[in-house]
């Protein structure tokens, strides 16, 4: 590999390091992780900082620019491909069911953050534009990121989490949470009506890695007045849709 190359490869490497961490990292940490000479670790990112793309704070840590964060949002490495690999089967399922799809995956402990749409191009739609992280408990991708988590990760984020109401649908006890999140577990998908918006129902399903670990959920995002009627349709739709990327990502379901 030509230098110019390495050279490019290692932005990428700390920008797309940069974007998965939920705090600002010291060079120290970086140059560890990513396995990078300190003095070309220092230099990408004063060229990062000074073109705008990394900010770098009094404790001389350094972050992706909050601007990236919130515009249409910054992915790469994994999660660039595991859009790439979803979206023309989101764009299928958009299209049969006449409704808007999303596919989110965790961040930090257990929330979760939209890094792929594609939207229904019916006149009434559910949509949204909300970059940032949407609660695990009470959103349908967050569920089924949350049923298909270890036991452990799951308990420990329905025990700190301020199980907050968003509407008066929200389910905010914590043992009806795990009775549900038990469910989801044995359906194979999450199916909420209004619980964090009202006028949206939800209907997600797992999406698994060539390793077996669920990557993503997969969710229909649906106008609550028209959900009814649909229900079992849209059901059908989402799980054989995370089915098929879940083939694709190279995951083979056992016999």
């Amino acid at each position: 590999m030509n230098e110019s190359v390495k050279s490019a490869a290692r932005v990428l490497d700390i920008l797309e390091l940069l974007a998965r961490s939920d705090e600002p990292m010291a060079l120290k940490d970086l140059v560890s992780i990513l396995a990078l000479p300190k003095s070309s670790a220092h230099a990408l990112l004063r060229t990062l900082q000074a073109r705008g793309y990394v900010e770098r704070d009094a404790a001389d840590r350094y972050a992706l620019n909050g601007a990236l964060r919130q515009s249409s949002g910054w992915i790469g490495g994994p999660e660039a491909h595991l859009a790439a690999v979803a979206r023309p089967v989101m764009d299928r399922l958009r299209d049969e069911l006449d409704e808007s799809v999303f596919l989110g995956v965790r961040v930090g402990r257990g929330d979760v953050r939209v890094i792929a749409k594609s939207v229904s191009r019916a006149q009434i739609r559910y949509d949204s534009n909300d970059p940032g992280p949407r609660p695990g408990y009470c959103t349908g991708m967050g569920r089924i990121l949350l049923a298909f988590w270890n036991k452990k990760s799951t308990d420990a984020y329905l025990m700190r989490t301020r199980l907050r109401a968003h509407t008066p649908k929200t389910v905010t006890d914590v043992g009806k949470l795990r009775a549900i999140l038990a469910k989801v577990g044995r359906d194979g998908y999450a199916v909420l009506e209004e619980e964090y918006l009202l006028g949206g129902s939800a209907t997600a399903a797992p999406v698994f890695g060539g390793d077996g670990a669920v990557v993503a959920a997969l969710n229909v995002g649906t106008v609550s007045a028209r959900y009814p009627a649909a229900k079992s349709r849209i059901i059908q739709g989402v799980v054989r849709a995370a089915a098929t990327i879940s083939q694709r990502l190279g995951y083979r379901c056992a016999a």
